[in-house]
């Protein structure tokens, strides 16, 4: 990954638009070359998708609901338990951690209900031995675009080449 590379997928994240015309308004690098650079991110599997991002409150998924998720140790469990939690209705992300948390899993969810509901389900997993659940009361930040939490001279010197 070069700097025309970072200067595309900022522009991305910063228009909010895959469109090759409109990134190349925005970076002044040839449409060509967007093209040419946007398949090579594509197939390095940088850019994985070609999605909408939804507004999930709108969409009524406006509870979020971040577990503490604690585990009986045993060979390899961080794997079984963390793909359990992750097929769980409602989970969004599942993170393994060091510290006295084994998990820490982020729902979005529409009710207290669905809160209930998926508590049980994580404590209906064998291998969980306790959970903490927290309600988020407001939402700070929410970046669906991660490069936008940095500026882009940051990311040019710290982030290095992809390698062939």
């Amino acid at each position: 990954m070069d700097e025309k590379d970072i200067r595309i997928l900022n522009a991305i994240a910063e228009i909010e638009t895959g469109s090759a015309e409109q990134i190349s308004k925005e970076t002044d690098i040839p449409k060509s070359t967007v093209h040419y650079r946007l398949d090579n991110l594509q197939t390095e599997n940088v850019i994985t998708n070609d999605l909408f991002d939804l507004n999930m409150e709108k969409l009524g998924l406006n509870i979020t609901v971040i577990t503490e998720v604690w585990a009986d140790y045993d060979q390899g469990y961080h794997n079984e338990v963390g793909e359990r939690l992750s097929e769980v209705d409602g989970v969004n992300q599942v993170y393994f951690t060091m510290g006295d948390t084994d998990f820490v899993v982020i729902s979005r969810l529409a009710n207290r209900t669905m809160v209930e509901r998926i508590v049980e389900q994580f404590e209906a997993i064998e291998e969980i031995k306790r959970t903490s659940s927290k309600f988020a009361i407001k939402t700070i930040k929410d970046e669906n675009h991660p490069l936008n939490d940095f500026d882009i001279e940051f990311l040019l010197d710290n982030l290095e080449p992809l390698q062939d």
